[in-house]
């Protein structure tokens, strides 16, 4: 299938983005007019603090709500109950290590993340062993294919009590065996907790499926506006948790001594809650619902596909990681020999293209590549074979745009 939807998407009919070609959607994605319809129309029609008032238009804010939530439980296959809107996936994934983590991990124990995880799946599990006293341990990838050898989860091991993972690369847009690691932590009692954020835009999830005890995403990756995020959790993990913040609307009752807190998901809802965020996330949903997301995925494979094969015919560019396009999610990172990616980037801007140039918060992946630097394209359902070609052949000409001399 092929997908033209452009012109759903006000941005590009902008003067000022008249012909941009935009390939940074790893970093965050473009909203289309039903998503921002549907912020306005909320603002317009239906503002009011949901969950509090007993007046009707605080009871409708209240349904459009609760009715985005049901929204996104039903898009990953969760329950209403299990899924917490917070402001973005780091947030989602603090939220776990600082609740289920700070009561759960204890000196000795022992996390592993992979060294290919966005800094925001790691920093929280840093904070965590350091505070605890646990060890951080590393799931390195084959350097060639990017893959995990067998060997590796060797390291999930009876001392490991977490097992926190992106289901999709951001750098090198690798799809992760999370059903297999999910199990692989189950039989040695420890939880996995799964980065969704470049997956749930481009590939169908269901947490059920994956068997992930916690799955996070970020909603303007998906269309949604920015600050929106959700955490998944499952049920019995979640009624255990204490609250990660405390204050209006998550408690059932308070006194001058202490309080009780509200059952799921409300008790991780402190405060007025982003009413707006999660209903334009509904809205992005339904778009991607009403488009298909195996369409999608198949669009995002093929453009990959052809992208990967006009870099291969321009010497000196380089790719990162495996050459399969089916194992791109869309993202493809590179580097041209004698220009810095920040060049490059810069480079291309002047021809109204626009990527992603730098550590692409994976240090600890560029250290382990030695790579501290690369360039990054990903692309997404408004892209098209014209574009890609385009940035090609701009592309064969930044050595000598930078001023490089063979």
């Amino acid at each position: 299938m092929s997908l033209n939807f452009k012109s759903d998407f006000p941005l590009f009919e902008h003067e000022d983005n008249k012909g941009l070609i935009y390939f940074d959607n790893a970093a965050t994605t473009q909203r289309p007019r039903q998503v921002i319809e549907a912020l306005k129309n909320f603002y317009e029609h239906d503002n009011a603090n949901p969950l509090r008032g007993l007046y009707d238009l605080s009871g409708r804010a209240t349904e459009q709500y609760e009715s985005a939530r049901h929204t996104v439980a039903s898009f990953i296959g969760a329950k209403d109950c299990e899924i917490i809107f917070t402001r973005n996936a780091s947030e989602s994934l603090n939220l776990v290590a600082y609740t289920w983590g700070l009561d759960n991990i204890h000196e000795g124990d022992e996390i592993v993340v992979s060294v290919t995880e966005h800094h925001s799946n790691i920093l929280p599990w840093q904070m965590l062993c350091k505070e605890k006293g646990a060890k951080l341990v590393w799931l390195e990838p084959d350097k060639d294919t990017c893959l995990f050898p067998e060997s590796e989860f060797k390291k999930i091991n009876s001392r490991t009590k977490v097992v926190a993972i992106a289901q999709v690369s951001n750098v090198l847009g690798i799809t992760h065996p999370v059903k297999k690691i999910a199990e692989l932590a189950h039989k040695v009692g420890a939880i996995c907790v799964v980065d969704g954020a470049q997956s749930t835009p481009h590939m169908k999830v269901c947490v059920k499926d994956l068997d992930a005890d916690f799955f996070a995403f970020s909603g303007h990756k998906l269309m949604g506006p920015m600050g929106i995020g959700v955490l998944y959790g499952k049920k019995e993990l979640l009624e255990k948790m204490r609250p990660f913040l405390r204050g209006g609307e998550m408690i059932e009752y308070v006194t001058r001594e202490s309080a009780t807190w509200a059952e799921l998901p409300h008790k991780f809802e402190a405060g007025t809650v982003n009413a707006s965020g999660a209903v334009g996330l509904a809205a992005a949903i339904d778009y991607l619902k009403n488009i298909g997301i195996e369409n999608i995925q198949s669009h995002d494979n093929k453009l990959a596909e052809l992208l990967i094969q006009k870099m291969k015919e321009i010497p000196h560019v380089h790719i990162i990681g495996n050459e399969d396009p089916s194992k791109h999610c869309g993202i493809v990172t590179f580097t041209i020999d004698g220009v810095h990616p920040h060049d490059i980037a810069s480079l291309l801007d002047t021809e109204k293209i626009a990527i992603r140039a730098g550590h692409h918060c994976a240090q600890p992946l560029g250290a382990y590549l030695n790579l501290p630097a690369s360039a990054r394209a990903s692309l997404y359902l408004y892209n098209d074979e014209e574009e890609v070609c385009k940035f090609a052949q701009v592309l064969a000409k930044i050595r000598s745009m930078s001023g490089y001399k063979d």
